[in-house]
């Protein structure tokens, strides 16, 4: 098994003030086109919240969570698009003759965004430093490990119990992730490893909030509550298709059928409860179901709990001393059945949009 001598945390990065929003956003979009003034609608929701986004404080206090679980290694931390930058952390890992880290990410899944670009961001980091960087490998996706399903069930259970009695029997579980394009998330997956799933709508990405989505249902209440997969945080131009249904959308469809009689809404597609979760769910979502007249209540992500921290240390185990890989579910361990340490290089490969088509909205 590989020896490692230091821990790597990488996330996307969020603002930390109100002079921090525009900048952290044109890091964001750097080089897409996004108009200016699409940058300052989104920076207002960040000026409603003092500018500062939960995701570096999320960030703190898992690497103190992730200490206070065992791991006994030297800590790290690196942001794709805010201070600390991966390159700078890079630099000071080398500074500090780090030979060998392992890096987890804060994202659970398979695609371009949430996972293979986490690659891309490290081969540049170790490119910039040069020969003194240390070798970095990145742990697997872990949607459907026990430390990360059972917490958000947990959640799920939770938020459950803050609805009206009266409407809980017929709530409904809606489970929310990122939007991507189309392209993006039929790209996702491995064909030498035959983990793309062809055919069907979302790929691998798609497939993986589903398994994700159904192991929180059974596991929230006895028995199966019925739950749905919807997305959020769209922001490609209408001639771009993107993974549907949004889930405001989703809201209204299910007041008009009656379906529900309430509903509790869980990012299962999200590690932490940061920018997009807030405005989006808490802020967009919660008033569309208010306007409909339906109960809301939001499940919290898992990133903060000590059950997650644990899983962290577990994903090390795997890598260090031989653990037991844990995966709930139908899909397994995917392409790292069989002892890999890296995604397969076909895995998730995707040419992102270019200028005028791209994301504009963040994810810190």
């Amino acid at each position: 098994m590989p020896a490692y001598d230091a821990f790597l945390l990488l996330s996307f990065g969020g603002p930390e003030g109100a002079d921090d929003v525009l900048p952290f956003l044109q890091n964001v979009t750097r080089g897409r086109g996004v108009p200016a003034e699409r940058l300052a609608e989104v920076a207002e929701h960040y000026y409603a919240v003092g500018g500062v986004s939960p995701i570096n404080a999320q960030c703190r206090e898992l690497l103190a969570n992730i200490r206070l679980a065992g791991l006994d290694l030297p800590m790290y931390w690196g942001n794709r698009n805010w201070d600390p930058f991966i390159e700078d952390t890079v630099r000071e890992m080398a500074d500090a003759g780090v030979q060998r880290a392992i890096a987890f990410v804060t994202s659970a899944y398979s695609s371009y965004s949430a996972c293979r670009q986490y690659y891309d961001d490290i081969d540049r980091a170790v490119a910039a430093v040069g020969p003194r960087a240390p070798r970095i490998d990145k742990i697997r996706p872990y949607f459907n490990h026990p430390g990360f399903v059972e917490p958000f069930a947990a959640s799920v259970a939770d938020a459950l119990a803050t609805l009206p009695a009266q409407a809980r029997g017929a709530a409904r579980l809606v489970c929310t992730a990122h939007s991507v394009p189309l392209g993006m998330a039929a790209a996702s997956g491995s064909q030498t490893a035959g983990t793309a799933v062809g055919g069907a709508v979302g790929g691998r990405y798609a497939a993986e909030l589903g398994e994700t989505s159904r192991l929180i249902s059974e596991r929230a209440v006895a028995g199966s509550l019925p739950f749905d997969l919807v997305y959020q945080s769209r922001s490609g131009p209408p001639r771009v298709p993107w993974l549907e249904p949004d889930v405001n959308d989703h809201l209204r469809s299910l007041a008009k059928d009656g379906t529900a009689s309430a509903v509790v809404v869980a990012p299962v597609g999200f590690v932490s409860d940061h920018m997009e979760v807030v405005h989006d769910l808490d802020v967009e979502a919660a008033a569309t179901a208010a306007s409909l007249g339906l109960p809301f209540a939001r499940a919290k992500a898992p990133g903060t709990t000590p059950r997650f921290a644990e899983m962290v240390c577990e994903l090390v185990a795997e890598r260090t001393g031989g653990a037991p890989a844990l995966a709930l579910g139908d899909l397994g361990l995917g392409a790292f059945a069989g002892g890999a340490v890296a995604c397969p290089a076909d895995c998730c490969r995707y040419a992102p949009a270019q200028p005028g088509t791209s994301m504009t909205r963040s994810a810190g």
